[in-house]
Protein backbone atom coordinates (compact mmCIF):
# COMPACT_ATOMS: atom_id res chain seq x y z
CA UNK A 1 0.00 0.00 0.00
CA UNK A 2 1.04 3.32 -0.83
CA UNK A 3 2.16 5.56 2.20
CA UNK A 4 1.46 9.08 2.18
CA UNK A 5 3.11 12.08 4.40
CA UNK A 6 2.33 15.17 2.83
CA UNK A 7 0.67 18.60 4.07
CA UNK A 8 -1.52 20.85 1.53
CA UNK A 9 -0.03 23.15 -0.89
CA UNK A 10 -1.72 26.85 -0.99
CA UNK A 11 -3.46 26.88 -4.32
CA UNK A 12 -6.68 28.64 -5.26
CA UNK A 13 -9.85 26.65 -7.16
CA UNK A 14 -10.34 27.57 -10.59
CA UNK A 15 -13.23 26.13 -13.01
CA UNK A 16 -12.91 22.84 -14.22
CA UNK A 17 -12.57 20.19 -17.21
CA UNK A 18 -14.42 17.39 -18.72
CA UNK A 19 -15.93 17.48 -22.31
CA UNK A 20 -18.56 20.09 -23.60
CA UNK A 21 -17.40 22.41 -20.60
CA UNK A 22 -18.01 26.43 -20.20
CA UNK A 23 -15.16 25.87 -17.95
CA UNK A 24 -11.73 26.91 -18.63
CA UNK A 25 -8.47 26.32 -16.51
CA UNK A 26 -6.94 27.75 -13.86
CA UNK A 27 -4.66 30.41 -13.49
CA UNK A 28 -1.19 29.92 -14.57
CA UNK A 29 -2.43 26.15 -15.77
CA UNK A 30 -2.74 25.96 -19.72
CA UNK A 31 -3.21 22.35 -19.93
CA UNK A 32 -4.87 20.42 -17.43
CA UNK A 33 -3.20 17.53 -17.31
CA UNK A 34 0.64 16.50 -16.09
CA UNK A 35 3.60 13.87 -15.73
CA UNK A 36 5.04 12.72 -13.05
CA UNK A 37 8.69 11.33 -12.44
CA UNK A 38 8.50 8.12 -13.76
CA UNK A 39 11.12 6.83 -11.64
CA UNK A 40 8.18 6.79 -9.16
CA UNK A 41 5.52 6.01 -11.05
CA UNK A 42 4.61 3.19 -8.67
CA UNK A 43 4.30 5.63 -6.04
CA UNK A 44 1.43 7.89 -7.33
CA UNK A 45 -2.35 7.69 -6.70
CA UNK A 46 -4.93 6.31 -8.77
CA UNK A 47 -8.48 7.08 -9.00
CA UNK A 48 -9.67 3.42 -9.52
CA UNK A 49 -12.87 3.14 -10.42
CA UNK A 50 -15.32 -0.28 -9.49
CA UNK A 51 -17.16 -2.29 -12.23
CA UNK A 52 -20.32 -4.02 -10.85
CA UNK A 53 -23.56 -5.75 -11.45
CA UNK A 54 -27.06 -4.72 -10.78
CA UNK A 55 -29.26 -7.45 -9.89
CA UNK A 56 -26.95 -10.23 -11.66
CA UNK A 57 -26.74 -7.93 -15.00
CA UNK A 58 -23.70 -5.58 -16.39
CA UNK A 59 -25.93 -2.20 -16.77
CA UNK A 60 -23.92 1.05 -16.23
CA UNK A 61 -25.01 2.44 -12.88
CA UNK A 62 -21.22 1.98 -12.05
CA UNK A 63 -20.49 4.09 -15.08
CA UNK A 64 -22.76 7.22 -13.68
CA UNK A 65 -20.60 10.38 -13.59
CA UNK A 66 -17.46 8.82 -15.61
CA UNK A 67 -14.96 9.59 -16.44
CA UNK A 68 -15.13 13.32 -16.06
CA UNK A 69 -15.78 12.67 -12.28
CA UNK A 70 -12.84 11.14 -11.72
CA UNK A 71 -10.72 12.84 -14.27
CA UNK A 72 -11.45 16.17 -12.22
CA UNK A 73 -11.36 15.07 -8.80
CA UNK A 74 -7.94 13.74 -10.06
CA UNK A 75 -6.84 17.10 -10.99
CA UNK A 76 -8.09 18.72 -8.23
CA UNK A 77 -6.11 16.74 -5.95
CA UNK A 78 -2.68 17.11 -7.47
CA UNK A 79 -3.72 20.89 -7.93
CA UNK A 80 -4.51 21.57 -4.05
CA UNK A 81 -2.73 19.23 -2.59
CA UNK A 82 1.35 17.73 -2.69
CA UNK A 83 0.07 14.57 -3.37
CA UNK A 84 1.14 12.90 -6.62
CA UNK A 85 -1.50 12.08 -8.84
CA UNK A 86 -1.83 9.55 -11.97
CA UNK A 87 -3.46 11.84 -13.84
CA UNK A 88 -4.93 8.75 -15.89
CA UNK A 89 -8.01 6.88 -13.58
CA UNK A 90 -8.65 3.47 -14.15
CA UNK A 91 -11.88 0.98 -13.88
CA UNK A 92 -11.07 -2.48 -12.29
CA UNK A 93 -13.69 -5.02 -11.20
CA UNK A 94 -13.37 -6.40 -7.15
CA UNK A 95 -12.21 -9.93 -9.08
CA UNK A 96 -8.75 -8.46 -10.54
CA UNK A 97 -5.54 -9.00 -9.38
CA UNK A 98 -4.53 -5.74 -9.90
CA UNK A 99 -7.17 -4.15 -7.14
CA UNK A 100 -4.60 -4.75 -4.25
CA UNK A 101 -2.07 -2.57 -5.96
CA UNK A 102 -4.33 0.17 -5.10
CA UNK A 103 -4.80 1.84 -1.91
CA UNK A 104 -8.22 3.42 -2.36
CA UNK A 105 -11.37 2.14 -4.44
CA UNK A 106 -14.87 3.52 -5.47
CA UNK A 107 -18.07 2.68 -5.80
CA UNK A 108 -21.04 4.62 -6.89
CA UNK A 109 -24.76 4.11 -7.30
CA UNK A 110 -24.40 0.94 -5.08
CA UNK A 111 -28.68 0.91 -4.94
CA UNK A 112 -28.79 -2.14 -7.50
CA UNK A 113 -25.48 -3.78 -6.59
CA UNK A 114 -25.40 -7.34 -6.01
CA UNK A 115 -22.03 -8.81 -5.31
CA UNK A 116 -20.48 -12.17 -6.34
CA UNK A 117 -19.47 -14.76 -4.05
CA UNK A 118 -15.75 -14.16 -4.99
CA UNK A 119 -16.09 -10.13 -5.21
CA UNK A 120 -17.65 -10.45 -1.12
CA UNK A 121 -14.39 -12.46 -0.49
CA UNK A 122 -11.59 -10.16 -2.70
CA UNK A 123 -13.42 -7.22 -1.09
CA UNK A 124 -13.21 -8.34 2.32
CA UNK A 125 -9.40 -9.28 1.90
CA UNK A 126 -8.80 -6.04 0.73
CA UNK A 127 -10.46 -4.06 3.43
CA UNK A 128 -8.90 -6.06 5.93
CA UNK A 129 -5.34 -5.95 4.10
CA UNK A 130 -5.56 -2.34 4.62
CA UNK A 131 -7.46 -1.04 1.68
CA UNK A 132 -9.85 1.58 1.70
CA UNK A 133 -13.42 2.09 0.04
CA UNK A 134 -15.76 5.21 -0.99
CA UNK A 135 -19.55 4.74 -1.71
CA UNK A 136 -21.21 7.16 -3.03
CA UNK A 137 -24.43 8.56 -4.32
CA UNK A 138 -27.35 6.61 -3.88
CA UNK A 139 -30.80 8.10 -2.22
CA UNK A 140 -33.54 6.95 0.09
CA UNK A 141 -34.36 3.94 2.20
CA UNK A 142 -34.65 1.28 -0.31
CA UNK A 143 -31.27 1.80 -2.28
CA UNK A 144 -29.77 1.60 1.77
CA UNK A 145 -31.71 -1.44 2.42
CA UNK A 146 -29.91 -3.14 -0.57
CA UNK A 147 -26.67 -1.90 -0.09
CA UNK A 148 -26.63 -2.67 3.24
CA UNK A 149 -27.51 -6.35 2.51
CA UNK A 150 -24.88 -6.68 -0.18
CA UNK A 151 -21.78 -5.00 2.26
CA UNK A 152 -23.35 -7.17 5.28
CA UNK A 153 -22.29 -10.04 3.01
CA UNK A 154 -18.92 -8.90 3.05
CA UNK A 155 -18.88 -8.22 6.98
CA UNK A 156 -21.37 -10.12 8.91
CA UNK A 157 -19.59 -9.33 12.16
CA UNK A 158 -19.28 -5.86 11.58
CA UNK A 159 -22.42 -3.01 11.56
CA UNK A 160 -21.77 0.25 9.46
CA UNK A 161 -21.71 3.04 12.20
CA UNK A 162 -22.73 6.78 11.56
CA UNK A 163 -19.80 9.19 11.66
CA UNK A 164 -19.83 12.04 14.49
CA UNK A 165 -19.55 15.20 13.12
CA UNK A 166 -16.30 16.07 14.94
CA UNK A 167 -13.99 12.75 13.57
CA UNK A 168 -10.89 13.62 12.30
CA UNK A 169 -11.99 12.69 8.26
CA UNK A 170 -14.51 15.56 8.06
CA UNK A 171 -11.70 17.94 9.12
CA UNK A 172 -8.07 16.27 8.47
CA UNK A 173 -7.18 19.03 5.51
CA UNK A 174 -10.28 21.24 5.31
CA UNK A 175 -12.41 21.40 8.21
CA UNK A 176 -15.99 21.26 7.70
CA UNK A 177 -18.49 22.68 9.82
CA UNK A 178 -21.57 20.56 8.96
CA UNK A 179 -22.12 16.91 6.84
CA UNK A 180 -22.95 18.59 3.22
CA UNK A 181 -25.46 16.88 1.00
CA UNK A 182 -24.48 17.36 -2.49
CA UNK A 183 -27.65 16.86 -5.25
CA UNK A 184 -26.87 16.10 -8.56
CA UNK A 185 -27.12 19.28 -10.98
CA UNK A 186 -30.15 18.56 -12.26
CA UNK A 187 -31.74 18.56 -9.15
CA UNK A 188 -30.13 21.95 -8.18
CA UNK A 189 -31.19 23.25 -11.12
CA UNK A 190 -34.73 22.67 -10.01
CA UNK A 191 -34.62 23.03 -6.30
CA UNK A 192 -31.69 25.55 -5.83
CA UNK A 193 -33.57 28.67 -5.10
CA UNK A 194 -36.09 26.88 -2.13
CA UNK A 195 -32.87 25.32 -0.45
CA UNK A 196 -34.23 21.65 -1.11
CA UNK A 197 -30.61 19.66 -1.32
CA UNK A 198 -32.34 16.07 -0.99
CA UNK A 199 -33.39 14.33 -4.39
CA UNK A 200 -36.36 11.60 -2.39
CA UNK A 201 -38.60 12.71 0.31
CA UNK A 202 -37.16 9.72 2.43
CA UNK A 203 -33.84 11.14 1.67
CA UNK A 204 -33.61 14.59 3.58
CA UNK A 205 -30.96 13.95 6.41
CA UNK A 206 -27.19 13.08 4.43
CA UNK A 207 -25.36 10.37 6.07
CA UNK A 208 -21.53 9.01 6.01
CA UNK A 209 -21.40 5.98 7.82
CA UNK A 210 -18.41 3.81 8.64
CA UNK A 211 -16.83 0.06 8.66
CA UNK A 212 -13.97 -0.39 11.02
CA UNK A 213 -11.38 -2.56 11.13
CA UNK A 214 -10.41 -4.46 14.57
CA UNK A 215 -7.69 -1.09 15.00
CA UNK A 216 -10.72 1.53 14.89
CA UNK A 217 -9.60 2.67 11.41
CA UNK A 218 -12.09 3.55 9.24
CA UNK A 219 -12.04 0.78 5.99
CA UNK A 220 -15.42 2.05 4.33
CA UNK A 221 -17.25 5.23 4.38
CA UNK A 222 -20.53 5.32 3.39
CA UNK A 223 -21.71 8.56 1.76
CA UNK A 224 -25.56 7.91 1.40
CA UNK A 225 -28.34 10.59 0.31
CA UNK A 226 -25.30 13.00 -1.14
CA UNK A 227 -23.59 12.89 -4.57
CA UNK A 228 -20.31 14.02 -4.56
CA UNK A 229 -19.38 12.94 -7.66
CA UNK A 230 -22.10 15.05 -9.62
CA UNK A 231 -19.88 18.09 -8.07
CA UNK A 232 -16.25 16.92 -9.37
CA UNK A 233 -18.21 15.99 -12.68
CA UNK A 234 -20.65 18.74 -13.38
CA UNK A 235 -18.05 21.67 -11.35
CA UNK A 236 -17.44 23.49 -15.12
CA UNK A 237 -21.14 23.76 -16.22
CA UNK A 238 -22.68 26.47 -13.69
CA UNK A 239 -20.31 28.92 -12.03
CA UNK A 240 -23.17 29.19 -9.18
CA UNK A 241 -23.66 24.77 -8.65
CA UNK A 242 -19.67 25.14 -8.71
CA UNK A 243 -19.43 27.77 -5.93
CA UNK A 244 -22.47 26.01 -3.46
CA UNK A 245 -21.45 22.46 -3.97
CA UNK A 246 -18.37 21.37 -5.53
CA UNK A 247 -16.14 23.96 -4.27
CA UNK A 248 -17.05 24.29 -0.55
CA UNK A 249 -18.34 20.53 -0.05
CA UNK A 250 -17.55 18.15 -2.52
CA UNK A 251 -14.01 18.37 -3.21
CA UNK A 252 -12.79 19.48 0.13
CA UNK A 253 -14.74 16.27 1.34
CA UNK A 254 -13.38 14.28 -0.88
CA UNK A 255 -9.64 15.35 -0.50
CA UNK A 256 -10.63 14.78 3.14
CA UNK A 257 -11.15 11.11 2.50
CA UNK A 258 -8.74 10.57 0.49
CA UNK A 259 -6.25 11.66 2.79
CA UNK A 260 -7.88 9.99 5.66
CA UNK A 261 -7.54 6.52 3.41
CA UNK A 262 -3.95 7.22 3.01
CA UNK A 263 -2.71 7.96 6.51
CA UNK A 264 -4.85 5.85 8.60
Amino acid sequence: MLLLGVVVASAQYGRGRGRNRQASPPAGVEDMSWENDPKFKNDVFTFVRIQYDSYGWRDNSWRTDYPDSDRNFSFRLQQLTSLKVNPEPIVLQLTDPELFKHPWIYIIEPGRLIFSEEEVANLRRYLLGGGFLMVDDFWGEDEWQNFYEQIKRVFPDREPQEIPSDHKIFNCVFPLKSKPQIPSIHHWYTYHDSGITWERADAETPHYRAIYDDKERIMAIICHNTDLGDGWEREGDNIEYFRQMSEPKAYPLGINIVFYAMTH
